[in-house]
C-alpha cells in the first residue's frame, strides 16, 4: 500500500514502510534461482515454512543466482523487475515508469486493492495496464511463490513499494516486515540479484514501531548482500511526500488558518513528487553506483519548515497569512493519557502508537541526520527532481486533492 514515511503535515500523516516475513525463511538448498521449478520442490518449501518453530527468521542465506547482477548490461526489454505494493500511492507510479522505460513488469496485486479495497480485480489490470499482474498475497509466502510460479517466469530484480496500511503496530510488523520479506524470498527463488527497497528517511530515529520493522528488514537485506557478492540491493529513504502535505489546501482556501504545531520551524523536509521519486526508485535498478547503498533523497529546492509551506499557499490564494499555532505539549498529553489506557485495554496500543506518529512528525525533520553533530541537515540531504511544493500547491489549488487521498493512512 502506500507509505508511513511520508514525512507528513502532523495533522495529515501518511507513512510508508516495508517489513520481512515472519514466517521461516527458504533454507539455501531450496532457495533456486532456475527456471523450471519443479511442483515438488515448491510442496517442499511450503512444508519446510510450516514445520519451523523459530520464532526469528534468520536472513535467507545467500543462492547461486551469478556471479554478479548481469542483468544490467542488458537492455530493458530484456529485463523483468517484480514490484510488489504496485498498486501504492508510489508503487503504482514505479509501475507506470518502469513502463515507460521498456521493462518488463510483474505487478503483485491484491485481489481488492486501492485504499479500502475499492477497486476489483479487472480495475486493478486497467491501472497496471501494460504491466503482468499477479493477483496474491504478500503477507503469505507459499500464496506469493505458488501465484508467481503459475506465470513461470524468472526475475531479474524487485522493487519493494510495500506499506503499512495505517502504521499500527501488528500491520506494521505484518507489512513493513513480513511481506516485505517474502517480496525478498520469493524473488530470490525466481533468480532476483537485485533489491529496491522504498524505505523511508525517518528510520534514522526509530521511535516508532514501523520505522523497527523497516530496520529489522534493512538489516538482513544488507546481511544478505554481505554473504552473497551475486546479489545486491538499493535502500531509497524520501522525505516528506507532496500528498502528506497538502491536506490544509482546502480548509486555507475557505479562509479558516493554517494549523501547525509549535512555532511552525520544530521541523522540516524536502518533499519530494510521486513522479521523481518513482523515477529516482526506477534509477536503481540499473544504476551500478546505487547498489548497496542507502539513498536519502528529497526533491528539487530548500528545506521547507511547516510555516514556509503555510506561507507559499497565503501566497498562492493571494491572502494575508493566518495561522493557528498549537502547543506540541497537547499531544505529549493525549499520548500519556492513552498510554496509561492502553494497559488496561489492548486494544487501544494502535491509538497510542498512532498518536505517537502524530507527535513525530509533528516535531522530527525529515532530513538527513547528521552523525557528526546531531542535527538534521539540509545541506546533507540530496535532492533530485524538477516538481516544487509550490507547483503542487497551485494544482490542488485549481483541480482538489483528487487522487490524492490518505485513506487508510489517515490519523487526524
Amino acid at each position: 500500500m502506500m507509505s508511513l514515511s511520508s514525512y507528513p503535515h502532523p495533522l495529515l500523516l501518511r507513512y510508508h514502510t516495508t517489513h520481512l516475513s515472519l514466517l521461516s525463511p527458504l533454507p539455501s538448498s531450496l532457495l533456486i534461482p532456475t527456471l523450471p521449478i519443479s511442483k515438488l520442490r515448491l510442496r517442499n518449501v511450503r512444508l519446510s515454512i510450516r514445520a519451523s518453530s523459530s520464532q526469528t527468521p534468520p536472513t535467507p542465506k545467500p543462492t547461486s543466482v551469478s556471479s554478479s547482477p548481469s542483468f544490467r548490461t542488458r537492455n530493458p526489454s530484456d529485463v523483468t523487475v517484480l514490484v510488489t505494493g504496485s498498486t501504492g500511492y508510489i508503487g503504482k507510479f514505479v509501475v507506470g515508469e518502469l513502463l515507460r522505460r521498456g521493462f518488463n513488469v510483474i505487478a503483485v496485486a491484491r485481489e481488492r486493492s486501492g485504499i479500502r479495497g475499492r477497486n476489483d480485480r479487472e480495475q486493478t489490470v486497467k491501472h497496471l495496464a501494460g504491466a503482468t499482474v499477479c493477483f496474491s498475497d504478500v503477507t503469505d509466502a507459499a500464496a506469493l511463490n505458488d501465484s508467481l510460479d503459475a506465470i513461470g517466469r524468472p526475475i531479474d530484480a524487485v522493487v519493494c513499494c510495500l506499506a503499512s496500511r495505517n502504521g499500527g503496530i501488528s500491520d506494521s510488523w505484518k507489512i513493513d516486515y513480513e511481506a516485505t520479506r517474502n517480496s525478498l524470498v520469493s524473488g530470490r527463488r525466481l533468480g532476483a540479484s537485485h533489491f529496491v527497497l522504498l524505505s523511508a528517511i525517518c528510520v534514522q530515529k526509530p521511535l516508532l514501531e514501523f520505522q523497527k520493522a523497516k530496520l529489522k528488514f534493512e538489516a538482513e537485506l544488507e546481511k544478505e548482500a554481505a554473504e552473497d557478492p551475486g546479489f545486491t540491493y538499493s535502500i531509497v529513504r524520501p522525505t516528506a511526500f507532496f500528498k502528506s502535505l497538502g491536506g490544509q489546501v482546502e480548509s486555507v482556501k475557505d479562509g479558516k488558518p493554517y494549523v501547525m504545531f509549535g512555532d511552525g520551524r520544530l521541523c522540516a523536509c524536502k518533499p519530494i513528487s510521486e513522479e521523481d521519486l518513482a523515477a529516482f526508485i526506477v534509477d536503481c535498478v540499473m544504476d551500478g553506483d546505487k547498489a548497496c547503498k542507502i539513498l536519502p533523497i528529497g526533491g528539487p529546492g530548500k528545506a521547507l519548515t511547516p510555516m514556509e509551506q503555510g506561507e507559499i499557499l497565503f501566497r498562492l490564494l493571494g491572502r494575508e497569512p493566518k495561522f493557528l499555532k498549537v502547543p506540541i505539549g497537547v499531544m505529549d498529553f493525549a499520548i500519556g493519557v492513552l498510554d496509561f489506557l492502553a494497559k488496561a485495554f489492548p486494544s487501544l496500543e494502535d491509538a497510542a502508537e498512532f498518536g505517537k506518529i502524530g507527535r513525530y512528525y509533528a516535531a522530527e525533520s525529515m532530513l538527513v541526520l547528521d552523525p557528526e553533530t546531531g542535527e538534521y541537515s539540509a545541506e546533507k540531504t540530496p535532492s533530485y527532481g524538477k516538481d516544487t511544493l509550490e507547483d503542487f500547491f497551485s494544482k490542488v489549488i485549481r483541480d482538489g486533492m483528487a487522487g490524492q487521498e490518505l485513506g487508510e493512512q489517515t490519523i487526524f
